[in-house]
């Protein structure tokens, strides 16, 4: 996947967490679950995308 288009997507995702964070009305813990959830998804998929995502999925702890 080309850097621009990385790029781009992110901006995307921003502009409309940043949309849904200003203007639907939410109770401000559900704000704050629904930019964790996000967040999470976003540095999962770009784990995902520069191929880090399979080398930790393989490590094990204990």
């Amino acid at each position: 996947m080309p850097l621009m288009q990385i790029v781009i997507a992110l901006i995307v995702v921003g502009v409309l967490l940043w949309l849904v964070n200003n203007f639907i009305p939410m109770a401000g813990s559900i704000k704050s679950i629904l930019n964790a959830v996000v967040v999470i998804c976003v540095v999962l998929w770009l784990l995902n995308v520069f191929g880090l995502f399979h080398s930790v999925s393989r490590m094990h702890i204990g």
